[in-house]
């Protein structure tokens, strides 16, 4: 007969919550999933899945739906600000992938397959989110939005960058927020500039703006990123002052740039957010842990937030399925995170130069390399061993 460790409620189905809860339920809890959005969201930019957590999808058995979702992205092109090219390159020089062994995906293709990995064993509840934790010698009383009431073991917060969880644990998100000097805006946008399977990225100093065209869509990604001293606060949640301020920093630009803005203004699915990262001393308390973006997101800059989340809930799951605490995951898992997180800025290309100088400098890196692929990724990226899996407590 077999017996329930626990339950677990996991807060966030994008990435990290839906395989965090694919592991716990593997190693024989009950797992409740609440996601504040009223169903999956779907789309989204590429992702890279590379390095540790190929092996954690290979263990959960999604390897080949990831490969066979992966958008090969071919070529990344850099023109300058009067849109002449500087140099064409093969991603993985930049990125610090292998060709042929890791998988670029759309975000949304990702967390379709892991809610599809999830969805007949773990109890998903849309359109509702915590409101309010009471941790107890006998468990976690939760309070959601709705107004529902429910009593759970365990509390993970998969909750992303401005984790809601992390807040009401740990306390105001500034205390932890590593701002990285950018903020930016993503959007989708017609594709009519004849790309394929490719991306090309202007630079000015201080501004970047890319496309990225997907294998099979006829849509653009679009992203527009902006130097600042200081993170935009205070307009993050009023779509029409983000847009403004991109608006007004790429004003007297060229290339595409003014049809960028254009796109961006009319985009139903714009995404507005500062470039940064969270670092925390410990990743849980008590009977509630992070995992994740909410623990530790190491930006877009490093390519490395959806393995993270993978490698992150093998670990948090495996850590609770042997010793009922999070300690071993942040002991096992620290040192990992920290390499993937200090990768902002490694490499020959900075991808959005701050100054003129600078700029030059990393054009000039960019002119010396090539469009062959990289033999080996960056060591930060297999950093980590995984452990053997655990045996099953349940089927």
């Amino acid at each position: 007969m077999n017996t329930v460790k626990g339950t677990v409620l996991v807060s966030g189905a994008s990435i990290a919550g839906p395989a965090v809860a694919f592991w716990l339920r593997r190693h024989g809890f009950s797992v409740t999933v609440v996601e504040k959005a009223g169903g999956l969201r779907g789309g989204g930019y590429p992702i890279d899945v590379r390095g540790t957590a190929l092996e954690v999808a290979r263990r959960m058995g999604i390897l080949p739906q990831l490969q066979e979702a992966h958008i090969e992205t071919r070529l990344l092109t850099f023109v300058s600000a009067d849109g002449d090219e500087v140099a064409s390159v093969h991603p993985e020089t930049v990125t610090g992938g292998v060709e042929g062994r890791d998988v670029e995906v759309r975000r949304g293709d990702l967390a379709e397959i892991l809610y599809g990995a999830t969805r007949d064993d773990v109890e998903y509840v849309f359109g509702d989110s915590i409101e309010a934790l009471t941790e107890h010698g006998g468990g976690v009383d939760v309070t959601f939005r709705s107004g529902a009431r429910r009593g759970f073991d365990l509390v993970v917060g998969a909750d992303g960058l401005h984790s809601r969880t992390r807040e009401l644990v740990f306390g105001p998100e500034q205390h932890y927020h590593r701002y990285l000097g950018y903020c930016f805006a993503g959007f989708t946008m017609p594709n009519e500039f004849g790309l394929s399977q490719e991306g090309v990225l202007w630079n000015a100093p201080g501004r970047g703006a890319a496309l990225y065209a997907v294998k099979g869509s006829d849509t653009l990604h679009g992203f527009l990123v902006a130097a600042r001293p200081e993170p935009p606060y205070e307009i993050l949640r009023d779509p029409e002052a983000c847009c403004d301020l991109i608006a007004t920093t790429f004003a007297h630009d060229g290339w595409e740039v003014p049809a960028m803005i254009s796109a961006m203004r009319d985009a139903d699915d714009l995404f507005f957010d500062t470039v940064s990262q969270i670092h925390l001393p410990r990743w849980s308390s008590g009977r509630v842990g992070l995992v994740g973006d909410a623990a530790y997101a190491p930006s877009f800059l490093t390519g490395q937030g959806s393995s993270l989340a993978l490698v992150g809930a093998y670990m948090l799951a495996r850590s609770l399925a042997t010793t009922g605490a999070f300690d071993a995951y942040e002991s096992e898992t620290r040192e990992f995170v920290e390499l993937n997180q200090a990768q902002v800025g490694v490499g020959d290309a900075a991808l959005f130069p701050v100054t003129a100088e600078a700029l030059a400098r990393r054009d000039g890196r960019l002119r010396g390399l090539t469009t062959l692929a990289p033999e080996s990724g960056r060591p930060a990226h297999t950093a980590l061993v995984l452990p053997d899996p655990v045996v099953a407590a349940a089927g």
